[in-house]
This record gives structure tokens, sequence and C-alpha cells, in this order.
């Protein structure tokens, strides 16, 4: 799945939430206590319902524009999207300028 980042990008345009896979499950799926163990499923159920969502898209942009820290969001773990973002901020660096001698 491509990722734009888009900075001004409007979380709520066209209800894109209103569509959410989500809305029909419990809240606390999607915000397991750590990271490993019984975390481990219950993240694996969560994505199966995020790869089931047909905004999947929106709600990982919106993740990624609000800093989202915590939970699944667009189907992606809290590593998923740093990496995600730190990808970004590198892609929007620019380049190095050569050093003169």
């Amino acid at each position: 799945m491509a990722v734009t980042w888009n900075p001004i990008f409007d979380w709520d345009a066209e209800g894109w939430r209103e569509d959410a896979a989500c809305r029909q499950t419990n809240a606390e799926l999607f915000f397991p206590a750590g990271t490993t163990g019984s975390a481990v499923d219950q993240i694996d159920a969560a994505r199966a319902v995020c790869a089931t969502c047909p905004v999947k898209a929106a709600c990982l942009q919106f993740a990624l524009e609000t800093n989202q820290e915590a939970g699944v969001w667009g189907g992606t773990d809290e590593e998923e999207r740093r990496k995600l973002r730190r990808g970004w901020r590198a892609s929007r660096r620019p380049p190095a300028r050569p050093v003169r001698v």
C-alpha cells in the first residue's frame, strides 16, 4: 500500500469514519496492552478487521497525520507507523550539500 503524507489531510473528509469496519467492533480490540503474548493475537484480530475495511487507507493517513502512537490504525501497529513516519521525514529532508575543498 502506498502511503502519501498530506500535512493538510482533512481527517473527517467525506465521513470516512462512518464507513470504517471497526465501528462494528469493540474499540478495545485495537488497543492491546503490550506487543507480546496475548497482545499479539489481539493485534492479529484487529488487523483482520482492518483487512476488510473499505477506508483502511484513510484511517492510516489519519493516524500518521495526527501522530497516533498507540493501537492498530489502518492495519498497522505502533512500530510500523513509526517506520512510516521516519521514512517520510527522511524523504522530506533536503539533499546534503557537497563539501567544498
